[in-house]
């Protein structure tokens, strides 16, 4: 298949890659990450989404296109320069809720409803907190990671943690787990009970 086709990105993508671009941003998502999750979030009527790492926004716009209009999500940051670049993009549409704060503190904090998809991209988590994580997601929630393959600019060490994380997801009871060798490697749990 030729991966690369005409994509349909949403509105504000563009512009949050330029900002990415101008403001030094190293670590944007991938197009196709974010087309998945479009598809994702469009497979929940209604849902709850949460993003565990803003970034600039690129992830975001995805969901956020995917999304009907009674769908919500909320997505958390600790980078207070790009929680307040993200938040001018999305400022207007209140089924979005930008939390600049500590990822970590959020997830052993957070007593709301059930997510009808998680998107982990930071280290809490993916790398931390995933139990706490894991319990936050509805029967048939999705919980979509990605930068598993190997990258360029991981420290040195981060293979093995990516590797140890792989296996322990591979070990989890009660969930559905699918490994994809596709865009930056991305691995997708389903939550079955």
């Amino acid at each position: 298949m030729n991966q690369n086709t005409n994509i349909s990105k949403p509105e504000v993508y563009d512009t949050l890659l330029k900002k990415s671009e101008q403001n030094g941003f190293t670590m944007p998502s991938d197009l196709y990450i974010g087309t998945l999750l479009k598809s994702l979030v469009a497979s929940k009527p209604c849902g709850n989404f949460l993003e565990l790492g803003t970034g600039m926004g690129l992830s975001l716009a995805w969901m956020v296109a995917g999304m009907d209009d009674c769908g919500s999500v909320i997505s958390i940051d600790n980078d207070p320069s790009l929680c307040r670049i993200v938040q001018q993009h999305f400022n207007l549409d209140s089924r979005v809720n930008i939390l600049c704060q500590d990822g970590s503190e959020w997830i052993k904090n957070y007593s709301g409803d059930q997510f009808d998809l998680i998107f982990a991209d930071a280290w809490p988590g993916k790398y931390s907190e995933l139990d706490e994580t894991l319990a936050l997601l509805k029967p048939g929630g999705f919980y979509v990671i990605d930068d598993m393959d190997e990258q360029p600019n991981w420290p040195e060490g981060h293979a093995e943690r990516a590797e140890e994380l792989i296996k322990v997801l591979e070990a989890k009871s009660g969930f559905s787990c699918t490994k994809m060798n596709w865009s930056t490697g991305v691995i997708l749990l389903c939550k079955m009970n």
